[in-house]
């Protein structure tokens, strides 16, 4: 692709009038698209002329292609293909760490349009950029319209149906992404689009038609006078159907056999169009419409199957600004030399399952686990005496484990305070034996203790006499 560095020689669309402050004329007269009135014969036949080796023309299908779009359901799926990339978040990194300089640009609203742009090339089989500077410095770029591109000769037309035009060589910084002779993801969606529109078309007639009843009006065979006040009298009685005539004339109206059933077969016709659209363009249907089969595996596995679509929609759009772009970007004076784009891998994972795989790995593992990570996690604000309330919670663990552990009973009562240090112990004599079951402490063996004098025990006793020894 040609580089040059007149950034004003550009390509410009319009009409064959200027527009206000336009001082050159446009260098593409645009033509409005042909939409409606198709069938699957104008489908054959614009599949027909743009596949020619020679001689192709691709202006009636990508006019069809601008008609199929109007289609709720198709739009749908599109933007949704389309916006499941924008909302991925792309990050320019040197050496693994984000450059915050071009990130910036990443963030700004034309580098969104850009990747929006890049990703509907596989739709319609291409797309031709130009990049430039606007009157504010800003970044911007223009998509060619493609009906004026001839992406195997690389030349642009001014009128649409041209043969021939300038190379697009001739001006700067143009952007080619796609592949010259594909015809798009869009190519396949048609005839669905085109059976869906003539189902719904038939489906309306036949509500039209069974649907609403008939006013039947009679008048005198050769009353003329009759004849004419009947039709006043009916075109004054409203919307209905009507139908006039002279008592000699019989109408016969041979209705379906099972309205009901003729609806739902319009009704399954026009549902199965939109669960191929579907399919072709996110691999699955549970992801876009609710089925009573549905289960909620089936539906993880459709979801799996629209996520590695994203994810090749996500490589495609590296490759191209991890190489088309280089000098797009070097002209347009942002630095992308020895780093690359990236889209970073979401951390996101079911809490509830987050909670589980912690409470595992505590358990099983012993592992610890940062109080503030959990906070951070489960988004709970941590409260302002975290300290006080961490230290109580591991006294009372503490407490709760002495109190539950084997071998030690309690009961309520004062008559065991602890042991006093300060008491003197009962000494053996010559010839005399201690009590049966007596400890040498002269308690009971297996005596219940109280909560007071078990901790009356366990935590020392200070100096009665004396105090604390203190030393400043």
């Amino acid at each position: 692709m040609s580089r040059k560095k007149n950034n004003a020689k550009r390509i410009t669309t319009g009409g064959l009038r200027p527009l206000p402050g336009q001082k050159q004329p446009a260098t593409i007269i645009l033509s409005p698209p042909k939409r409606f009135g198709i069938d699957i014969s104008t489908f054959i036949d614009a599949v027909r002329a743009a596949d020619n080796i020679d001689y192709y023309r691709r202006t009636r299908l990508l006019d069809l292609y601008e008609d199929i779009t109007i289609d709720s359901h198709l739009s749908s799926v599109m933007a949704r293909r389309r916006d499941a990339v924008n909302a991925a978040q792309i990050s320019f990194q040197r050496n693994g760490n984000p450059d915050e300089a071009v990130n910036e640009q990443l963030r700004s609203p034309w580098f969104d349009s850009l990747i929006g742009d890049i990703v509907e090339a596989k739709f319609y089989g291409f797309s031709l950029f130009q990049f430039y500077r606007d009157e504010h410095g800003w970044i911007t770029y223009d998509l060619i319209p493609r009906k004026h591109v001839d992406p195997v000769r690389r030349t642009i037309m001014r009128r649409q149906g041209e043969i021939s035009g300038p190379s697009w060589e001739e001006y700067p910084n143009m952007l080619f992404v796609g592949k010259p002779r594909n015809l798009g993801i869009l190519l396949k969606a048609a005839p669905w689009v085109i059976y869906k529109r003539n189902d719904m078309a038939d489906w309306a007639q036949f509500a039209e038609i069974f649907g609403m009843p008939i006013e039947d009006y009679t008048y005198d065979t050769g009353d003329d006078e009759a004849r004419e006040r009947t039709i006043k009298d009916a075109q004054a009685a409203g919307a209905l159907k009507k139908y006039i005539h002279a008592r000699d004339v019989e109408l016969n109206l041979i209705e379906a056999g099972n309205k009901t059933g003729s609806s739902d077969l319009y009704d399954s016709l026009c549902e199965r169009c939109n669960k191929e659209l579907s399919k072709l363009f996110l691999g699955n249907t549970l992801t876009t419409e609710a089925q009573a089969t549905g289960s909620e595996a089936l539906g993880n596995v459709h979801k799996k199957e629209e996520d590695q679509i994203l994810k090749a929609d996500q490589k495609f759009v590296l490759n191209v600004l991890n190489y088309d772009m280089v000098d797009i970007f070097a002209a347009m004076g942002i630095d992308t030399k020895g780093g690359e784009f990236t889209f970073p891998e979401p951390k996101y994972i079911d809490l509830t399952a987050k909670s589980n795989i912690l409470v595992q790995l505590q358990t099983n593992f012993r592992l610890p686990i940062s109080d503030d990570y959990l906070y951070e996690t489960f988004g709970i604000e941590k409260p302002q005496n975290y300290e006080q309330m961490k230290k109580q919670i591991e006294e009372d663990h503490l407490l709760q484990q002495m109190l539950s552990s084997p071998g030690i009973q309690f009961h309520e009562g004062e008559d065991d305070q602890g042991e006093d240090p300060d008491k003197p112990k009962p000494q053996k004599k010559p010839g005399e034996q201690l009590a049966p079951h007596a400890s040498p402490s002269g308690s009971p063996e297996g005596k219940k203790r109280t909560i007071k004098g078990f901790l009356g025990g366990f935590f020392v006793r200070a100096p009665r006499d004396r105090g604390a020894a203190l030393e400043w």
